[in-house]
């Protein structure tokens, strides 16, 4: 009850400076990009001219970055089983009436054009079968999912600080494929949504960080043991339809790591990024168990790098239904 009680006090205590981040991190909605402003104008006399340039600059993707950006497009969709999840954290008031939850619903209203946009661009474009990709995200968005963080917001901001910049890696490497291949609309569309998610990586950043100001030892504990259990991404429970839950993730993630997308490098330069920021070499006044969690995660990179120079990435994939019905190779 103590610890419970030193989390909600640390809690309230950033809370008081959520305004200020909000403002920082986070852009209104009346200066914010929409999806309209990167799709066809359908109110526009030449909306044929602008969809048939879109389906054009769609025709030379293979068969991985179709799969890669229908995965992409569903992690972001399922955007209701993250809020729900973040609303539960001890110290957000669920009916909304406190900081957290403000930060919370002014976040998931940004993150909610991502699936947006790049809903309406696969549907524009005709390269997939959106009935089956549908499926999927109502699928995953059935399934839930648990990433081991529990209602503690220590680990739950560990978790978005590391996955916020995992997005934000995917969705650029995304837009500069699709710009090496003439894509200019899917380049900048997915361009601008990794810039959210790079305002958002460096908001939860900070919150870690500013935790650690406060209760130091209690959050190098939650950060060493979000990285043994290893962050797992959104789209775990990856599934289509007729399958099992789970079932197409790892297919997903081969296609990423072929196309370069999101590799398991990528994992271990996001630790090391967030040991440098958060400074953790350097944290003094620790206790002796979160002293040997501060040496665990200094030395968990280069003993990943060692494993992951070993790990060769399948070349075949099972077929995805989201994308097989084009025939594409």
């Amino acid at each position: 009850m103590a610890l419970k009680n030193v989390r909600l006090e640390v809690m309230q205590t950033v809370e008081k400076q959520i305004d200020s981040y909000v403002e920082k991190y986070l852009i209104p909605v009346e200066e914010i990009w929409q999806p309209s402003d990167l799709l066809p104008d359908l109110q526009n006399e030449n909306y044929v001219e602008q969809i048939q340039q879109l389906r054009g600059e769609a025709t030379e993707l293979g068969y991985d970055f179709w799969v890669v950006l229908v995965g992409d497009m569903v992690t972001e969709e399922a955007l209701p089983t993250y809020e729900s999840w973040l609303m539960d954290m001890e110290g957000v008031d669920q009916h909304g009436r406190n900081g957290w939850s403000k930060w919370i619903r002014h976040w998931t209203g940004e993150e909610n054009r991502h699936g947006d946009a790049l809903n309406k661009y696969l549907y524009l474009s005709g390269r997939v079968n959106m009935r089956e990709v549908e499926k999927t995200t109502q699928h995953l968005i059935n399934d839930g999912f648990e990433v081991g963080t529990g209602r503690d917001p220590y680990r739950n901001f560990i978790y978005t600080s590391f996955q916020e910049l995992a997005t934000n890696v995917s969705h650029k490497r995304v837009g500069r494929i699709a710009k090496q291949n003439g894509n200019k609309i899917l380049a900048k569309m997915c361009t601008i949504i990794a810039g959210d998610e790079m305002r958002h990586h460096l908001a939860y950043r900070e919150f870690v960080k500013t935790i650690f100001e406060y209760d130091a030892s209690e959050m190098m504990l939650a950060f060493q043991d979000m990285m043994q259990k290893k962050i797992i991404m959104p789209a775990q429970n990856l599934r289509q339809s007729g399958g099992k839950m789970a079932s197409a993730f790892d297919d997903f993630s081969n296609a990423a790591q072929r196309l370069g997308v999101y590799t398991t490098f990528d994992y271990i330069d996001i630790l090391e990024k967030l040991n440098a920021h958060w400074e953790i070499s350097k944290i003094t006044n620790l206790t002796d168990e979160a002293e040997k969690a501060r040496d665990y995660l200094l030395k968990l990179p280069a003993r990943m790098m060692r494993i992951a120079e070993r790990i060769k990435i399948p070349q075949d994939t099972n077929r995805f239904k989201w994308v097989e019905a084009n025939g594409m190779v």
